[in-house]
Parts: C-alpha cells; sequence; structure tokens
C-alpha cells in the first residue's frame, strides 16, 4: 500500500502534464539529475545523471555508464489524459444569472462521468517579466466549478443512451452573475501573478475526487489520470531504483498520446530521436556506433490496458483476458497497432520471469477497433524492437479510473530489471538478455 499511496500523491499533484513533468524534475533534482537545455551544448561525462524537458509537458531522463555502453533501454508513457481545455475568452454569461466557461474537448474521454462531481483548472501561464517570456504553473486549488446534470424529468430518455454535445452539455458552471470578468483575475490570484502579465495560458478542467482504496480486501485504487500517469510513475521509480548496466537507461514521457502524438513534445517528434542522437555525439562517438546502439537497444511502451468488464465480460477476447491484479499485460495487436512481435514478447517475459513479476496478454476481439499508443509511432522516428504493454484497468478515459492495487508495485519491478539489464544483438533474430 506504500506505492499505492504514493501513486496517488503523484496524481493528486499532477493535475496537468505539466504538473507532472514538474513533479518528476523536482524528483529527478532530488537524486543528483541534472537538466540539460536543447539550445544550448551538451558536454555529458561518464557516470553522468542528466534530464530533458521540451514544451514544460515531455521529459527525456537518462544516465550515462562508467564504460561505453552497448545500447539503450528506454522506458516511454505519456503525461496527458483526457480532459477538456478551457478556451480562449472563456467565460459565457447565460440570463444574467450564470457564469458557465467555455471549453472543448481533449482526446476521446467517457463524457458521463464529468458530470455533477468538483471540478477545477490547472496548466501553465505564460508570463511577461521585461523583455522575456516564462512558464508558470498555475493550479485553483480548490472546488471551483461543476458541470450540472440535466434532471430525469426533463430528459425521459436519459438513461436511455445521450449523445453529449460538447458545446452544448459539457460547459462547466463557474459562478453567478457576480463571477462575471473575475476568471482569469482568480487564475492569476492562484499563481502569484497579476493578470495584465498574462499573455498566453493552457488551461484544463482536472476531476477534485481523491483517490481511493475499496474492495472486499481493499484489492482496487480508483483515481483520476490512471491512464497513463500510473506507468509514468512506475518508470520513474524503476528508473531511479535501476543499478547501472552495460545500456543507458532512459525515462522518457511523452505528451499529446491522447490526440496522435503528432505534436514537438509527442511520440511522433523528434524529441527521442534529438536526445539519444545528441548523447551519442556529446560521447565522441560516430554515426556507425549510433546505429549499432540501436541494434542492440529496446523499448517498453507502457500505456495501460483494457481489463475484462465485471458487467461486460463479452467485450473481451475470448482466449486474451486481462485482469486488474494479474501482472502486467502484453498487447498485441495484428495490424501493428501495438508494436509487440514475437521476439519482443519473448524477450518481456524472460524480463518478467527474472522479476518474478505475473503477466498476461490483451488483444481486442476481433470484431472491436481499439486504439493505438506510444509505440509505433514512435519507431517512426527511432526503430528499436519494442513491446507495448501496460496495467490492466476499468473505465479507461474516465476521470475517475479503476486498476488494481497491486500492480503498480508488478510493473516497478519488472521495469527496474529492465533498466538495469541490456538486450543484445547476436546474430540475425537473435538476441541475449544480459
Amino acid at each position: 500500500m506504500d506505492t499505492v499511496q504514493k501513486l496517488f500523491t503523484f496524481i493528486e499533484k499532477s493535475p496537468s502534464p505539466f504538473h507532472a513533468i514538474e513533479n518528476m524534475k523536482q524528483e529527478l533534482e532530488g537524486q543528483g539529475y541534472i537538466q540539460l537545455l536543447e539550445g544550448s551544448a551538451w558536454k555529458l561525462e561518464e557516470g553522468g545523471n542528466y534530464y530533458v524537458i521540451r514544451n514544460s509537458s515531455a521529459i527525456i531522463a537518462f544516465r550515462i555508464p562508467k564504460r561505453d555502453f552497448l545500447g539503450f533501454q528506454i522506458m516511454a508513457s505519456h503525461s496527458d489524459s483526457p480532459s477538456f481545455r478551457i478556451k480562449e475568452y472563456p467565460e459565457m454569461e447565460v440570463e444574467n444569472h450564470y457564469v458557465k466557461l467555455n471549453v472543448e474537448k481533449y482526446g476521446g474521454m467517457l463524457c458521463a462521468p464529468w458530470l455533477d462531481r468538483p471540478l477545477s483548472v490547472a496548466g501553465r501561464l505564460v508570463i511577461r517579466e521585461g523583455n522575456r517570456l516564462v512558464t508558470k504553473l498555475v493550479n485553483v486549488d480548490r472546488d471551483l466549478c461543476m458541470i450540472p446534470n440535466l434532471a430525469i424529468h426533463m430528459n425521459r430518455e436519459a438513461n436511455e443512451g445521450y449523445k453529449y454535445n460538447a458545446q452544448k452539455d459539457m460547459l462547466p458552471l463557474y459562478g453567478c452573475e457576480s463571477a462575471k470578468g473575475t476568471f482569469m483575475a482568480r487564475v492569476a490570484e492562484a499563481a502569484g501573478v497579476e493578470e495584465e502579465d498574462i499573455v498566453g495560458n493552457d488551461l484544463f478542467l482536472y476531476n477534485r475526487m481523491k483517490g481511493s482504496v475499496w474492495g472486499a480486501s481493499e484489492e482496487y485504487i480508483s483515481i483520476g489520470r490512471l491512464d497513463d500517469l500510473q506507468c509514468a510513475f512506475a518508470s520513474l521509480q524503476a528508473f531511479l531504483q535501476a543499478a547501472d548496466g552495460e545500456s543507458i537507461p532512459v525515462h522518457c514521457v511523452f505528451d499529446n498520446e491522447e490526440v496522435g502524438s503528432s505534436t514537438k513534445q509527442g511520440a511522433g517528434s523528434t524529441f527521442l530521436f534529438d536526445t539519444l542522437l545528441r548523447i551519442n555525439e556529446s560521447l565522441g562517438r560516430t554515426s556507425s556506433q549510433y546505429r549499432q546502439a540501436l541494434a542492440s537497444s529496446f523499448m517498453l511502451s507502457a500505456d495501460n490496458a483494457h481489463g475484462v468488464h465485471p458487467n461486460q465480460p463479452d467485450k473481451a477476447c475470448p482466449t486474451n483476458r486481462p485482469y486488474p491484479n494479474g501482472g502486467v499485460v502484453i498487447k498485441f495487436s495484428a495490424n501493428q497497432k501495438y508494436t509487440t512481435d514475437g521476439m519482443a514478447a519473448a524477450i518481456f517475459t524472460q524480463l518478467c520471469e527474472r522479476a518474478k513479476v505475473p503477466y498476461q496478454t490483451y488483444v481486442n476481439r476481433s470484431d472491436i477497433l481499439g486504439g493505438s499508443t506510444l509505440g509505433n509511432i514512435s519507431g517512426t522516428q527511432v526503430a528499436v524492437n519494442t513491446i507495448d504493454i501496460g496495467l490492466a484497468q476499468l473505465a479507461m478515459h474516465s476521470p475517475y479510473e479503476t486498476g488494481g492495487a497491486k500492480d503498480t508495485d508488478y510493473l516497478i519491478r519488472v521495469a527496474k530489471e529492465f533498466y538495469q539489464s541490456s538486450v543484445v544483438e547476436t546474430g540475425s533474430g537473435e538476441y541475449m538478455i544480459r
């Protein structure tokens, strides 16, 4: 349960991707990691610990071995979750009695669970300081708004299925008529800045409900943003706990997975490629040595998986049926929405056995279209052997998701084993785990 409470603390302190990355930055710096700027020269040293941030919402941390390295051991996850972004000029007055906020959907969320629960606003502000523009995180850390449901008396078909209109049904109520003109002032106050100094913002709604441990034997956990901060948290903990090996361990958290990853800080960007290439160059290695290192590199693409639903068990594949607390999930897809192939699965299951961690498998029902994740997108920039994994959860893309209380520990243990190992090419279609 200690791990669960640490996970809850991390998620509750991370109401936006910007906060998640800042929290990782603080933990890394507490362990002696040094920040590198993409716009500055890198002078890396053997035995050095480093991290680099892009857009304040994506991070890559790595350690340089005290010897020539074999390859890169990369674990990738993402910092974003489905939410509602606050639009520019957000205030909307209704009949001189209400002020609501204009928002737009970010990602593919379940809409219904956002209604009738306390929400607030968090994200980043861009502040003018003289001739500089600086980033300032903000969290209006109180129950600020809510999206009220329409009473059953006014929508008798509500329990028979309802198609939510994002522009009409999903706008949060912010206040009464006296709230007009106060939203950005309230945000500025929460950030400790002057409203007139705010020249840009990226603000999102978030669910205020705290994490919960529940079930007959306290076997389940529920909290918002479990997808994918559970994997990001596990990746960082394993990265910091892992012993040094023969390869460079890389903790990588992208942004914008929920909207396709095609941003400068997403898995489809050059962020990972740029970072690995600069590591190679800073250590005085040739481009040929870089490509050799990629051949003996491996990536865990870590993004949560759908567990078998207790009320809808028929929605799962007949033979691949992962459950919360059943261990790390290996995800397969014939059309390569997930990158896992036979060799990648074989390598990962060996790591699970070394770490004494249970594993299970996920494949979509053949007649239900599934989603995609980081691995196949990142592979267009950095082509390494990759496996898609995750932890089984229920209610994915709800603002309050459910998983297994044991699973975070399972992922930390196998990720730690992964980070301190090396997957080395020994022949055509042949690999050794060292």
